[in-house]
């Protein structure tokens, strides 16, 4: 999957095989990722990220979680 958000650095997006998983978002930037479940904020998984970052990508998913949500309900809706 493209791209849905380039924002600061970071890159937020969803790959096509994560389907099979509860609704979700990938953020990565230089070379860490993060993993954050859309319906409830929380972190899956975090690679490298600190404490400051991931209060940011967390902050901005929660402000861009409706767009999040309705490109993954489309792309997946098949």
């Amino acid at each position: 999957m493209s791209s849905l958000l380039r924002w600061r650095g970071y890159r937020f997006f969803f790959y096509s095989a994560d389907g099979w998983e509860p609704p979700h978002i990938h953020v990565v930037k230089d070379g860490k990722e993060a993993k954050i479940w859309l319906n409830d904020l929380n972190l899956a998984v975090n690679l490298g990220y600190s404490a400051k970052e991931l209060n940011e990508i967390i902050r901005k998913t929660r402000e861009e979680r409706g767009i999040f949500l309705e490109a993954w309900h489309d792309y997946f809706a098949n």
